[in-house]
């Protein structure tokens, strides 16, 4: 590298000519030194003096900013590696850097992270290292304190008309609310939970954070199971701003009927329906021919009718004989006498046993439990 005319103005040596800089680029003051008094104040790192990283002990977030963010870490050594990396810089005028980092557990709440800094700086390779304790501050986010004093800002509240909901559906509604919950917490949302999940002699209750979830649960309850959501705000209070804060309370109503259950509509005489769908207005399965059913309008979504069973209540029963297109004969199968019973389009005539319900209504052959329904 050759001399220029330039001396350094601190030690008076010559300065080896450097590059001019680029057009619209600043100029580097310390252009002028020569590399000896250059190095001599250099840092290749500037590293803060201490860290303290704010952790959430109920959930492991961690504080950043104005906010807690889940980091997914394993424990405090990882948290703390992410933390010092972020709070380091690396000189300007360095190049090829690389680390390394060596945590040292000093007690349960402070960790000693050293750090091996190397670099290339004026053609000169450097190596830096710097200590940085890590303070963890345990503490409880705004999540875990809501959650802890049993925040909620809505309700859903299941129910059924004319009946009590299921095991099944109690159990479905729950799984909905969850899962629901599940998604908008991947997505980052950290003020998604269940409070509380509670049943009733009439349905289910469950609390919910926000109305925004409420709101999302009821109508994937009604999407599954059919039926339909009322709302209805209660105001509490009114936030910092003095803006009026409500809480919002979704009355789900099942339908009167669920899927699989057998009815007999007293507004016709063609027998027992085997309900396949209750969204909307009912539609089902005649078990005398076969046919489809579908609630009329007059009747709105589901008629008057007595209820008979479910598709589960079926017993296996031998096939005696296939009459014509329109009757079968069957062992009853509480008494084992053969009896001429109307015959479904959808039975099997060569097979050997059929399921069959008896009722009130008499004896009819069902569809093959796993026949899918028609929704």
């Amino acid at each position: 590298m050759t001399e220029s005319r330039e001396f350094c103005p601190r030690c008076g040596d010559a300065v080896a000519a450097r590059p001019e800089p680029r057009p619209g680029e600043p100029r580097d003051p310390d252009r002028v030194l020569c590399n000896d008094c250059y190095f001599e104040e250099f840092d290749l790192v500037d590293a803060p003096d201490r860290i303290e990283v704010r952790t959430c002990s109920q959930c492991g977030a961690v504080h950043r900013g104005n906010r807690w963010v889940d980091v997914g870490a394993q424990d405090y050594t990882d948290i703390a590696i992410e933390e010092v990396s972020e709070a380091l810089a690396v000189h300007v005028d360095a190049h090829d850097v690389d680390w390394q980092v060596m945590p040292e557990q000093v007690d349960q709440t402070t960790i000693r992270m050293h750090c091996q800094f190397t670099g290339l700086v004026r053609g000169s390779q450097l190596v830096e290292e710097v200590v940085v304790p890590v303070k963890i501050a345990k503490q409880t986010c705004n999540r875990c304190g809501r959650i802890a004093g049993d925040y909620y800002s809505s309700i859903v509240q299941v129910r059924a008309t004319e009946r009590t909901p299921t095991a099944e559906e109690i159990e479905g509604a729950e799984e909905i609310a969850r899962e629901i919950v599940a998604e908008m917490e991947e997505t980052g949302d950290r003020n998604a939970f269940v409070t509380e999940v509670g049943e009733t002699d009439e349905g289910l209750n469950m609390k919910l954070s926000t109305n925004k979830i409420g709101k999302k649960v009821a109508q994937r309850i009604v999407q599954a199971y059919g039926g339909s959501f009322s709302s209805a705000e209660t105001l509490v209070t009114e936030d910092e701003d003095g803006n009026e804060v409500y809480r919002v309370t979704f009355a789900v109503r099942l339908p009167r009927y669920r899927q699989g259950e057998i009815i007999d509509p007293e507004d016709d005489d063609d027998g027992p329906v085997l309900v396949r769908s209750v969204r909307g207005n009912l539609k089902g399965t005649r078990l005398t021919t076969g046919e489809d059913y579908e609630a009329s309008h007059e009747v709105g979504d589901a008629p008057d009718a007595d209820r008979l069973g479910t598709i589960e209540d079926g017993e296996e029963t031998t096939l005696v004989a296939v009459e014509d297109e329109r009757a079968v004969q069957v062992l009853d199968p509480e008494t084992f006498e053969a009896k001429t019973i109307a015959r479904p389009d959808y039975m099997d005539p060569d097979a050997d046993t059929v399921p069959v319900l008896k009722s009130r209504a008499g004896l009819h052959v069902l569809p093959e439990a796993d026949e899918p329904d028609d929704e």
